[in-house]
C-alpha cells in the first residue's frame, strides 16, 4: 500500500511555552515538535528565542489556525508573506492549517468552523489550497476538525469531502484522531467509516488530544489527557495507515512535561506492537 511521501518523524509534541525552558535544559526524548505557527509570527522576543535554540536540537512542524482556507474572503497574503517569512527561518518538515473557516468581512472569530460538504465548497476549497501551495512552493497538510452543527445542504460525508481535496488540490492530510472521535459523538457516526474514507498515501501525521465529554455533546478542548476511546481509535488508524508521524496536543490545563512524556510514550508503545507485528 504506498504511503505519503512526508517523511516519518517520530513521536512529537506540540510546543508550548510552558515546557520552554524544561526542553532547552534537558533535551527530553522527544522526537520532534509541532509549533504554532501564530505564536512565532512576531518581530522578537522570548517566543523566537526559545525557537531558535529548539529548532537546533530537534525536527518542527508548523501548524497554523488562521489560514481559513474555506473562507469567502480574499486570501490574506499579508498573513502568507509572514507565513512564508516563519518557514524560511524555521525550515519545517512540513506546514499544516485546518480545513475550514476562521472568519467573514475580515474579523476572526477565533474558532475553526466547518463547512458545508457540496460540490461548490469543494471546487472553492481546492482552487485556494492551490493558490497557497504555489505561493508557498510547498504541499499543505490540511486537518480535520471537530464539529457540533451540520448542514442541511451538505452533499457528501465529511471523509469523501477531506478526500476530494486533497485529492484534487494534491495536498496532504493531517488526521486528528480526537476529532474524529468527537464528531462521531456529536453526528452519531462510525468513527472507522471514517477512517475507512480516507486514503492512506495523503495522511501525512496524526494529532492525538483530550476533550471534555458534556455526555450529550462532546467538546474539543484539549485540556485533558487522551481518552481510553481515542486510544482505540488510534489503534485501528496505525494499523490502516502504517507508520505516521504522531503528536501529542495539550493547550490549556497544561501538565508538567513529564506527564506529556508519559502519554508520548503510551502512543509509541501502541504504535510500535502494531508496526512490529505487521
Amino acid at each position: 500500500m504506498p504511503r505519503t511521501e512526508c517523511p516519518f518523524l517520530g513521536f512529537g509534541l506540540g510546543l508550548r511555552k510552558e515546557h520552554y525552558a524544561a526542553i532547552v535544559a534537558d533535551k527530553p526524548p522527544v522526537d520532534w515538535f509541532e509549533i504554532l505557527t501564530e505564536n512565532y509570527l512576531v518581530e522578537g522576543g522570548k517566543p523566537l528565542y526559545y525557537l531558535d535554540k529548539i529548532r537546533a536540537d530537534y525536527p518542527l512542524s508548523m501548524h497554523g489556525v488562521s489560514l481559513s482556507i474555506g473562507g469567502t474572503d480574499p486570501l490574506d497574503f499579508h498573513y502568507l508573506d509572514r507565513l512564508k517569512s516563519l518557514i524560511e527561518r524555521v525550515e519545517p518538515m512540513w506546514v499544516s492549517d485546518h480545513l475550514c473557516w476562521t472568519g467573514v468581512d475580515g474579523v476572526n472569530l477565533h474558532d475553526l468552523l466547518p463547512l458545508p460538504y457540496t460540490e461548490e465548497a469543494l471546487r472553492h476549497v481546492v482552487k485556494r489550497v492551490s493558490q497557497v501551495q504555489e505561493f508557498l512552493g510547498r504541499r499543505l497538510l490540511l486537518e480535520n476538525v471537530s464539529s457540533y452543527l451540520t448542514y442541511a445542504h451538505s452533499q457528501m460525508s465529511e471523509w469523501a469531502f477531506l478526500r476530494e481535496v486533497a485529492e484534487r488540490a494534491d495536498c496532504l492530510i493531517l488526521l486528528d484522531i480526537n476529532n474524529i472521535y468527537v464528531s462521531a459523538r456529536n453526528h452519531d457516526f462510525d468513527p472507522l467509516t471514517y477512517l475507512r474514507g480516507i486514503p492512506p498515501e495523503r495522511v501525512g501525521q496524526f494529532h492525538l488530544a483530550g476533550h471534555t465529554d458534556l455526555g450529550h455533546c462532546v467538546l474539543d478542548t484539549h485540556d485533558h489527557p487522551v481518552c481510553a476511546e481515542v486510544w482505540d481509535l488510534f489503534r485501528e488508524a496505525v494499523r490502516r495507515f502504517g507508520p505516521v508521524s504522531v503528536t501529542i496536543e495539550r493547550d490549556d490545563r497544561i501538565p508538567p512535561l513529564a506527564e506529556l512524556l508519559d502519554e508520548l510514550d503510551g502512543a509509541r508503545q501502541i504504535a510500535r506492537a502494531y508496526w512490529e507485528a505487521a
